[in-house]
Protein backbone atom coordinates (compact mmCIF):
# COMPACT_ATOMS: atom_id res chain seq x y z
CA UNK A 1 0.00 0.00 0.00
CA UNK A 2 3.01 2.12 0.51
CA UNK A 3 2.99 2.83 -3.21
CA UNK A 4 -0.32 3.97 -3.31
CA UNK A 5 -1.90 7.56 -3.66
CA UNK A 6 -4.33 8.58 -1.09
CA UNK A 7 -6.35 9.01 -0.47
CA UNK A 8 -7.87 6.73 -2.41
CA UNK A 9 -10.78 3.62 -2.58
CA UNK A 10 -9.20 0.30 -2.85
CA UNK A 11 -11.66 -2.66 -4.37
CA UNK A 12 -10.47 -6.09 -2.84
CA UNK A 13 -11.05 -8.41 -6.10
CA UNK A 14 -11.48 -11.81 -3.99
CA UNK A 15 -14.05 -10.13 -1.65
CA UNK A 16 -16.09 -9.11 -4.12
CA UNK A 17 -16.06 -12.21 -6.35
CA UNK A 18 -16.85 -14.58 -2.95
CA UNK A 19 -19.93 -11.94 -2.24
CA UNK A 20 -21.47 -12.64 -5.43
CA UNK A 21 -20.46 -16.44 -5.79
CA UNK A 22 -21.88 -16.90 -2.17
CA UNK A 23 -25.23 -14.55 -2.97
CA UNK A 24 -25.97 -16.63 -6.49
CA UNK A 25 -25.38 -19.87 -5.02
CA UNK A 26 -27.72 -18.88 -1.95
CA UNK A 27 -30.50 -17.94 -4.79
CA UNK A 28 -29.74 -21.18 -6.71
CA UNK A 29 -30.22 -23.43 -3.32
CA UNK A 30 -34.02 -21.48 -2.86
CA UNK A 31 -35.30 -21.00 -6.29
CA UNK A 32 -35.75 -22.67 -9.38
CA UNK A 33 -36.26 -18.86 -11.24
CA UNK A 34 -35.08 -15.61 -10.08
CA UNK A 35 -33.12 -12.37 -10.89
CA UNK A 36 -29.95 -11.16 -9.16
CA UNK A 37 -30.39 -7.45 -9.96
CA UNK A 38 -27.63 -4.83 -8.74
CA UNK A 39 -28.75 -1.20 -6.89
CA UNK A 40 -27.24 0.83 -9.15
CA UNK A 41 -27.34 3.81 -6.79
CA UNK A 42 -25.28 1.87 -4.17
CA UNK A 43 -21.92 1.97 -5.86
CA UNK A 44 -22.32 3.23 -9.71
CA UNK A 45 -18.39 2.70 -10.51
CA UNK A 46 -18.04 1.81 -14.03
CA UNK A 47 -15.29 -0.83 -13.22
CA UNK A 48 -17.79 -2.43 -10.76
CA UNK A 49 -20.63 -2.27 -13.12
CA UNK A 50 -18.89 -3.84 -15.80
CA UNK A 51 -17.32 -6.59 -13.59
CA UNK A 52 -20.79 -7.28 -12.77
CA UNK A 53 -22.52 -7.24 -16.44
CA UNK A 54 -19.64 -9.87 -16.83
CA UNK A 55 -21.07 -12.64 -14.65
CA UNK A 56 -24.72 -12.19 -15.40
CA UNK A 57 -26.26 -9.86 -12.89
CA UNK A 58 -28.69 -7.30 -13.86
CA UNK A 59 -28.82 -3.75 -13.21
CA UNK A 60 -31.25 -1.97 -11.20
CA UNK A 61 -31.33 1.52 -12.37
CA UNK A 62 -33.87 4.67 -11.07
CA UNK A 63 -33.37 7.72 -13.18
CA UNK A 64 -32.41 8.59 -16.35
CA UNK A 65 -28.76 8.99 -15.85
CA UNK A 66 -28.52 5.32 -14.27
CA UNK A 67 -30.36 3.76 -16.99
CA UNK A 68 -28.27 5.36 -19.77
CA UNK A 69 -24.95 4.80 -17.95
CA UNK A 70 -25.59 1.05 -17.93
CA UNK A 71 -26.63 1.40 -21.65
CA UNK A 72 -23.24 2.40 -22.51
CA UNK A 73 -21.20 0.12 -20.26
CA UNK A 74 -22.81 -2.79 -22.23
CA UNK A 75 -25.93 -3.42 -20.23
CA UNK A 76 -28.42 -4.61 -22.60
CA UNK A 77 -31.79 -3.79 -22.11
CA UNK A 78 -33.63 -7.20 -21.43
CA UNK A 79 -30.98 -6.88 -18.26
CA UNK A 80 -32.35 -4.04 -16.90
CA UNK A 81 -35.37 -2.92 -14.32
CA UNK A 82 -36.22 0.38 -14.05
CA UNK A 83 -37.55 1.48 -10.77
CA UNK A 84 -38.29 4.81 -9.01
CA UNK A 85 -40.46 8.14 -9.65
CA UNK A 86 -37.78 9.62 -11.32
CA UNK A 87 -37.79 8.07 -15.10
CA UNK A 88 -37.48 9.91 -17.62
CA UNK A 89 -40.32 9.62 -20.47
CA UNK A 90 -37.62 8.84 -23.24
CA UNK A 91 -35.52 6.28 -21.48
CA UNK A 92 -39.28 5.13 -20.23
CA UNK A 93 -40.23 4.29 -23.84
CA UNK A 94 -36.39 2.56 -24.74
CA UNK A 95 -37.58 0.34 -21.90
CA UNK A 96 -40.88 -0.39 -23.02
CA UNK A 97 -39.55 -1.01 -26.29
CA UNK A 98 -36.78 -3.34 -26.24
CA UNK A 99 -37.69 -5.60 -23.15
CA UNK A 100 -36.41 -5.46 -19.73
CA UNK A 101 -38.94 -4.81 -16.33
CA UNK A 102 -40.35 -1.96 -15.79
CA UNK A 103 -41.96 -0.96 -11.91
CA UNK A 104 -44.29 1.76 -12.09
CA UNK A 105 -44.27 3.86 -8.92
CA UNK A 106 -45.96 6.83 -10.20
CA UNK A 107 -49.37 8.01 -11.86
CA UNK A 108 -47.53 10.12 -14.72
CA UNK A 109 -46.07 6.65 -15.82
CA UNK A 110 -49.01 5.05 -16.13
CA UNK A 111 -50.48 7.71 -18.25
CA UNK A 112 -47.07 7.70 -20.38
CA UNK A 113 -47.55 3.47 -20.49
CA UNK A 114 -51.09 4.24 -21.96
CA UNK A 115 -50.17 6.70 -24.78
CA UNK A 116 -46.90 4.51 -25.67
CA UNK A 117 -49.24 1.35 -26.23
CA UNK A 118 -51.34 3.63 -28.96
CA UNK A 119 -49.20 3.44 -31.21
CA UNK A 120 -46.10 0.95 -30.09
CA UNK A 121 -45.85 -2.73 -29.12
CA UNK A 122 -45.46 -3.08 -25.44
CA UNK A 123 -42.24 -5.79 -24.91
CA UNK A 124 -41.26 -5.03 -21.16
CA UNK A 125 -42.82 -6.90 -18.06
CA UNK A 126 -45.10 -4.26 -15.98
CA UNK A 127 -45.12 -4.08 -12.46
CA UNK A 128 -46.46 -1.64 -9.86
CA UNK A 129 -44.41 -0.77 -6.76
CA UNK A 130 -46.79 -1.05 -3.36
CA UNK A 131 -46.74 1.01 -0.66
CA UNK A 132 -45.83 -0.79 2.16
CA UNK A 133 -46.79 0.26 6.18
CA UNK A 134 -43.26 -1.50 7.65
CA UNK A 135 -44.53 -0.52 10.76
CA UNK A 136 -47.77 -1.75 10.40
CA UNK A 137 -46.62 -5.61 9.30
CA UNK A 138 -43.52 -5.46 11.71
CA UNK A 139 -44.01 -3.14 14.70
CA UNK A 140 -40.81 -0.95 15.55
CA UNK A 141 -39.04 -1.93 12.07
CA UNK A 142 -39.64 1.44 10.34
CA UNK A 143 -37.52 4.63 10.03
CA UNK A 144 -41.01 6.75 9.57
CA UNK A 145 -43.35 4.71 11.54
CA UNK A 146 -45.92 7.85 11.56
CA UNK A 147 -45.93 8.78 7.68
CA UNK A 148 -44.88 5.26 6.41
CA UNK A 149 -43.39 5.07 3.01
CA UNK A 150 -43.37 7.35 0.26
CA UNK A 151 -42.77 5.34 -2.31
CA UNK A 152 -45.41 2.77 -4.53
CA UNK A 153 -49.34 2.86 -4.90
CA UNK A 154 -51.12 2.63 -1.55
CA UNK A 155 -53.53 0.41 -0.79
CA UNK A 156 -55.09 2.15 2.32
CA UNK A 157 -56.20 5.20 0.30
CA UNK A 158 -57.52 3.36 -3.27
CA UNK A 159 -54.77 4.31 -5.18
CA UNK A 160 -53.30 0.83 -6.06
CA UNK A 161 -56.45 -0.35 -6.58
CA UNK A 162 -56.77 2.27 -8.95
CA UNK A 163 -54.09 1.49 -10.74
CA UNK A 164 -55.00 -1.91 -11.19
CA UNK A 165 -57.86 -1.23 -12.82
CA UNK A 166 -56.46 1.44 -15.04
CA UNK A 167 -53.97 -1.40 -16.12
CA UNK A 168 -56.74 -3.52 -16.65
CA UNK A 169 -59.07 -0.89 -19.02
CA UNK A 170 -55.51 -0.89 -21.06
CA UNK A 171 -55.46 -4.06 -21.51
CA UNK A 172 -52.20 -3.89 -20.34
CA UNK A 173 -50.98 -7.12 -18.12
CA UNK A 174 -49.57 -6.86 -14.83
CA UNK A 175 -47.39 -8.99 -14.61
CA UNK A 176 -45.61 -8.62 -11.44
CA UNK A 177 -45.08 -6.62 -7.38
CA UNK A 178 -42.35 -4.46 -6.48
CA UNK A 179 -42.40 -4.99 -2.55
CA UNK A 180 -39.19 -3.01 -1.52
CA UNK A 181 -39.24 -1.77 2.51
CA UNK A 182 -36.09 -1.63 3.86
CA UNK A 183 -36.21 -2.32 7.93
CA UNK A 184 -34.05 -0.58 10.56
CA UNK A 185 -32.00 -3.86 11.59
CA UNK A 186 -32.47 -5.40 8.19
CA UNK A 187 -33.82 -8.61 9.78
CA UNK A 188 -35.02 -11.63 8.28
CA UNK A 189 -38.61 -11.36 10.09
CA UNK A 190 -39.04 -8.31 7.87
CA UNK A 191 -38.67 -10.12 4.82
CA UNK A 192 -41.08 -12.78 5.94
CA UNK A 193 -43.27 -10.37 7.15
CA UNK A 194 -42.93 -8.16 2.87
CA UNK A 195 -43.69 -11.78 1.77
CA UNK A 196 -46.59 -12.01 3.80
CA UNK A 197 -48.06 -8.75 2.88
CA UNK A 198 -47.63 -9.81 -0.90
CA UNK A 199 -49.39 -12.75 -0.60
CA UNK A 200 -52.41 -10.81 1.28
CA UNK A 201 -52.13 -8.17 -1.87
CA UNK A 202 -52.09 -10.97 -4.71
CA UNK A 203 -54.78 -12.89 -3.01
CA UNK A 204 -57.63 -9.88 -2.12
CA UNK A 205 -56.95 -8.93 -5.70
CA UNK A 206 -56.95 -11.94 -7.42
CA UNK A 207 -53.73 -11.05 -9.62
CA UNK A 208 -51.87 -13.35 -12.36
CA UNK A 209 -48.51 -12.66 -11.73
CA UNK A 210 -45.14 -13.43 -13.12
CA UNK A 211 -42.65 -12.15 -10.77
CA UNK A 212 -42.12 -10.47 -7.20
CA UNK A 213 -39.62 -8.22 -6.39
CA UNK A 214 -38.71 -7.98 -3.48
CA UNK A 215 -35.88 -5.18 -3.50
CA UNK A 216 -32.30 -5.25 -1.52
CA UNK A 217 -31.98 -4.15 1.91
CA UNK A 218 -29.80 -6.89 2.59
CA UNK A 219 -26.55 -7.55 4.99
CA UNK A 220 -23.72 -9.05 3.14
CA UNK A 221 -20.73 -10.87 5.11
CA UNK A 222 -21.51 -8.53 8.11
CA UNK A 223 -20.26 -10.24 11.32
CA UNK A 224 -23.58 -11.38 13.54
CA UNK A 225 -25.97 -10.70 10.94
CA UNK A 226 -28.39 -13.05 8.76
CA UNK A 227 -26.83 -14.67 5.53
CA UNK A 228 -27.71 -14.65 2.34
CA UNK A 229 -29.09 -18.13 2.80
CA UNK A 230 -30.72 -16.96 6.30
CA UNK A 231 -32.75 -14.37 3.84
CA UNK A 232 -33.57 -16.70 0.66
CA UNK A 233 -34.55 -19.54 2.76
CA UNK A 234 -36.98 -17.23 4.75
CA UNK A 235 -38.42 -15.00 1.96
CA UNK A 236 -38.60 -18.94 -0.08
CA UNK A 237 -40.37 -20.68 3.09
CA UNK A 238 -43.62 -17.28 3.32
CA UNK A 239 -43.82 -17.22 -0.86
CA UNK A 240 -44.49 -21.23 -1.17
CA UNK A 241 -47.58 -21.09 1.17
CA UNK A 242 -49.12 -19.25 -1.66
CA UNK A 243 -47.27 -19.05 -4.79
CA UNK A 244 -45.92 -22.47 -6.90
CA UNK A 245 -42.46 -21.22 -5.88
CA UNK A 246 -40.76 -23.47 -8.84
CA UNK A 247 -42.61 -20.89 -11.43
CA UNK A 248 -42.57 -17.68 -9.74
CA UNK A 249 -39.87 -15.30 -10.83
CA UNK A 250 -37.78 -14.20 -7.45
CA UNK A 251 -35.92 -10.41 -8.13
CA UNK A 252 -33.86 -9.29 -5.02
CA UNK A 253 -31.87 -6.13 -5.96
CA UNK A 254 -29.05 -5.97 -3.71
CA UNK A 255 -26.71 -3.14 -3.56
CA UNK A 256 -24.87 -2.99 -0.08
CA UNK A 257 -24.58 -6.97 0.41
CA UNK A 258 -22.59 -6.92 -3.39
CA UNK A 259 -20.17 -4.03 -2.75
CA UNK A 260 -19.54 -2.58 1.21
CA UNK A 261 -17.51 -5.40 2.41
CA UNK A 262 -15.21 -4.91 -0.71
CA UNK A 263 -14.13 -1.48 -0.47
CA UNK A 264 -11.77 -0.06 1.58
CA UNK A 265 -10.35 3.68 1.79
CA UNK A 266 -6.99 4.08 2.67
CA UNK A 267 -5.73 7.52 4.37
CA UNK A 268 -2.56 9.18 5.00
CA UNK A 269 -1.76 11.39 8.50
CA UNK A 270 -0.53 15.11 7.49
CA UNK A 271 -0.70 17.04 10.78
CA UNK A 272 -0.71 15.88 14.37
CA UNK A 273 -1.43 18.82 16.77
CA UNK A 274 -2.02 19.33 20.88
CA UNK A 275 -5.04 21.17 21.79
CA UNK A 276 -5.76 21.52 25.66
CA UNK A 277 -5.21 17.86 27.18
CA UNK A 278 -5.75 15.86 23.70
CA UNK A 279 -4.07 15.42 20.35
CA UNK A 280 -5.89 15.94 16.90
CA UNK A 281 -4.81 13.73 13.81
CA UNK A 282 -5.08 15.00 10.66
CA UNK A 283 -6.35 12.65 7.68
CA UNK A 284 -5.97 13.55 4.09
CA UNK A 285 -9.73 11.81 3.29
CA UNK A 286 -12.82 13.30 5.30
CA UNK A 287 -15.99 11.96 6.52
CA UNK A 288 -17.71 12.86 3.64
CA UNK A 289 -15.72 9.35 1.88
CA UNK A 290 -16.79 7.02 4.48
CA UNK A 291 -20.21 8.03 5.90
CA UNK A 292 -21.60 11.05 3.50
CA UNK A 293 -25.08 10.72 5.72
CA UNK A 294 -22.52 11.19 8.96
CA UNK A 295 -24.85 8.83 10.98
CA UNK A 296 -22.19 6.29 12.30
CA UNK A 297 -20.95 6.16 15.86
CA UNK A 298 -18.51 3.47 15.14
CA UNK A 299 -15.79 2.47 12.00
CA UNK A 300 -13.48 -0.59 10.96
CA UNK A 301 -10.54 0.72 10.55
CA UNK A 302 -6.46 -0.68 10.45
CA UNK A 303 -3.90 1.42 11.72
CA UNK A 304 -0.40 1.23 9.86
CA UNK A 305 2.83 3.04 11.39
CA UNK A 306 6.06 2.36 12.03
CA UNK A 307 6.28 2.61 15.78
CA UNK A 308 5.02 -0.88 16.57
CA UNK A 309 8.80 -2.18 17.84
CA UNK A 310 9.47 1.07 18.95
CA UNK A 311 9.39 1.23 23.00
CA UNK A 312 10.61 4.51 23.09
CA UNK A 313 7.15 6.46 21.27
CA UNK A 314 5.03 8.36 23.58
CA UNK A 315 1.53 6.91 24.95
CA UNK A 316 -0.58 9.28 25.08
CA UNK A 317 -4.06 9.44 26.18
CA UNK A 318 -6.44 10.84 23.75
CA UNK A 319 -6.26 11.21 19.95
CA UNK A 320 -9.18 12.47 17.66
CA UNK A 321 -8.57 11.59 14.34
CA UNK A 322 -10.20 14.38 12.25
CA UNK A 323 -10.79 14.40 8.32
CA UNK A 324 -9.28 17.29 5.94
CA UNK A 325 -12.21 19.32 5.44
CA UNK A 326 -12.82 22.73 7.36
CA UNK A 327 -15.97 21.25 9.03
CA UNK A 328 -15.84 21.65 12.70
CA UNK A 329 -17.76 18.18 12.70
CA UNK A 330 -15.67 16.19 10.27
CA UNK A 331 -14.37 14.06 13.50
CA UNK A 332 -14.33 10.26 12.84
CA UNK A 333 -13.24 8.02 15.25
CA UNK A 334 -11.05 8.68 18.68
CA UNK A 335 -8.51 6.06 20.09
CA UNK A 336 -7.33 5.96 23.84
CA UNK A 337 -3.91 5.13 25.36
CA UNK A 338 -2.03 4.49 22.40
CA UNK A 339 0.84 5.14 20.65
CA UNK A 340 1.00 9.12 19.14
CA UNK A 341 0.07 8.71 15.23
CA UNK A 342 2.61 10.94 13.37
CA UNK A 343 2.48 12.07 9.55
CA UNK A 344 2.79 9.18 7.01
CA UNK A 345 0.94 7.14 9.31
CA UNK A 346 -1.68 5.25 7.21
CA UNK A 347 -5.17 4.32 8.31
CA UNK A 348 -7.57 1.72 6.34
CA UNK A 349 -11.31 2.46 6.77
CA UNK A 350 -13.17 -1.08 5.87
CA UNK A 351 -16.56 -1.61 4.55
CA UNK A 352 -16.76 1.42 2.63
CA UNK A 353 -18.73 0.58 -0.68
CA UNK A 354 -22.07 1.69 -0.05
CA UNK A 355 -23.35 5.00 -0.39
CA UNK A 356 -19.98 6.46 0.20
CA UNK A 357 -18.69 7.13 -3.55
CA UNK A 358 -21.75 7.94 -5.06
CA UNK A 359 -22.89 10.24 -2.58
CA UNK A 360 -19.22 12.22 -1.77
CA UNK A 361 -19.71 15.36 -2.51
CA UNK A 362 -17.23 17.68 -4.71
CA UNK A 363 -16.27 19.50 -1.84
CA UNK A 364 -12.59 20.76 -1.44
CA UNK A 365 -10.93 17.87 -2.95
CA UNK A 366 -12.27 16.39 -5.77
CA UNK A 367 -12.90 12.49 -6.48
CA UNK A 368 -10.07 10.24 -5.33
CA UNK A 369 -8.10 7.75 -7.34
CA UNK A 370 -9.83 4.14 -7.09
CA UNK A 371 -7.62 0.70 -6.98
CA UNK A 372 -8.09 -2.48 -8.01
CA UNK A 373 -6.84 -5.28 -5.24
CA UNK A 374 -6.23 -8.43 -7.11
CA UNK A 375 -3.79 -11.29 -6.97
CA UNK A 376 -1.12 -8.65 -4.34
CA UNK A 377 -1.14 -6.38 -6.64
CA UNK A 378 -2.85 -3.19 -7.27
CA UNK A 379 -3.71 -1.06 -10.31
CA UNK A 380 -5.60 1.70 -10.99
CA UNK A 381 -8.63 1.49 -12.16
CA UNK A 382 -10.92 5.28 -11.73
CA UNK A 383 -7.86 8.33 -11.83
CA UNK A 384 -8.62 10.97 -9.69
CA UNK A 385 -10.15 14.09 -11.07
CA UNK A 386 -8.16 17.06 -11.51
CA UNK A 387 -9.23 20.72 -12.39
CA UNK A 388 -9.54 20.09 -15.73
CA UNK A 389 -11.69 16.99 -15.11
CA UNK A 390 -13.66 19.00 -13.28
CA UNK A 391 -14.34 22.10 -16.18
CA UNK A 392 -14.27 19.52 -18.77
CA UNK A 393 -17.15 17.87 -17.16
CA UNK A 394 -19.08 21.78 -16.70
Amino acid sequence: MESLETPCYIVDDKVLNNNVNKLLSALNNNFSSFIFSYSVKTNSLPWLLQYLNGVGCYAEVVSEDEYLLVKELGFSTEKIIYNGPLKSKKTFYDALSYGGIVNIDTKRELIWLSEFIQSNVLIAKIGLRVNVDMDALLEGSADYPDDSSRFGFSIENGEFQSAVDYLKLKNIRLSGLHIHRTTKNRSVEGYKALCSFAIDVVAKNDLDLDYIDIGGGFYGDKPNSPSYEDYFSAIKSVLSQYFDINKLLVIIEPGNAVVASCFNFLTTVIDTKKIKNHHIVIIDGSRNDIDPFFHKNSYSYKIYNGNNFDTSVEIVNRQVITGCSCLEFDRIFEIYNSMKLKPGDKILFQYVGAYTMTLSPLFIRFFPNVYLYKENKYSLIRPKWSCKSLILNS
